[in-house]
């Protein structure tokens, strides 16, 4: 499914228009400005998977939140903004598809910081829950072994923990007070289990390198969703990476950042991938020793 169908950046000739008729003289950057039409780029054409690759400063980042600013996409964590960046995005436009606004008010930007926020938070519930559980396993076993005679209604709660005590083992008794941890194992799986509560169906996702903190199994996982999410779940996805798991995408639209002017290309033409496919042709021989 298309929602955001192409994205225009003002070329050379409208960035110099642009500082023709500003008075402001104070800065000495101008980001987002100077940065594309060095490039040569000034559009981006979107498939139901596009895909920005390039190096660290590339500007996929950047792409990106043009993208969630123009289609109005709901962002959690706060970026880098500059003076001028209002600016420019009056200077850029997204086309959009023909009744693609209802679905775009779903729209959404997922960070490498939404994910490393969302495991930090889990990692500080679980250490409360362990907390308590601790407390509980102390509790149990001073209810369960303990002299205990009620007296009068204020000691009731304590007669209840004391029954509940000596009916059942303390495992049932911590677990029937306590909710289950929901850390259920490493960052990565909590990681991947984050995009796949995050995204739902019908409408556009910007993703920011997911690819961090996971596996190449959850790598291969995570490929495997996002395919599915978009050929049945009538999803969009445009997504900025480094992973050649992730480039290898079904029918993906790849952007190489890196090249000059930009142009698209198969995965198998990227350097990064290059790299990896080089790398361990050479070593094939001890892959293949028995």
């Amino acid at each position: 499914m298309i929602y955001l169908e192409s994205f225009r950046l003002p070329d050379a000739e409208a960035e110099t228009d642009f500082f023709l008729h500003i008075t402001r003289t104070c800065y000495n950057n101008f980001y987002p400005f100077q940065i594309f039409p060095e490039m040569g780029l000034t559009r981006l054409d979107f498939e139901p998977v596009t895909i920005l690759c390039g190096g660290n400063g590339s500007g996929k980042t950047t792409l990106l939140n043009l993208l969630a600013e123009s289609v109005g996409a709901f962002r959690a964590s706060p970026y880098n903004r500059s003076s001028f960046w209002e600016d420019y995005l009056r200077l850029c436009h997204a086309k959009l598809a023909p009744g693609a606004k209802t679905a775009l008010k779903k729209a959404k930007i997922i960070t490498s910081d939404d994910v490393f926020d969302y495991l930090l938070n889990v990692r500080t519930l679980n250490s409360g829950i362990d907390s308590k559980r601790e407390e509980l396993i102390n509790e149990y076993t001073s209810a369960k072994y303990a002299h205990f005679q009620m007296r009068s209604m204020d000691d009731y709660d304590q007669l209840k923990k004391v029954a509940a005590a000596r009916r059942g083992t303390g495992s049932a008794y911590v677990k029937n007070q306590l909710m289950k941890n929901i850390r259920n194992g490493s960052n990565g799986e909590s990681a991947f289990e984050y995009f796949t509560r995050e995204i739902q169906e019908d409408t556009l996702y910007l993703l920011d390198e997911p690819e961090n903190s996971l596996s190449p199994d959850r790598q291969l996982e995570l490929l495997q969703f996002l395919e599915d999410s978009a050929r049945f779940y009538h999803c969009q996805f445009v997504i900025s990476t480094h992973s050649p798991f992730l480039l290898a995408l079904r029918d993906a639209r790849i952007y190489d950042l890196d090249t000059r002017p930009v142009r698209t290309a198969r995965w198998t033409e990227i350097p990064g991938v290059r790299t990896y496919f080089d790398f361990f042709d050479a070593h094939r021989d001890e892959f293949e020793r028995k």
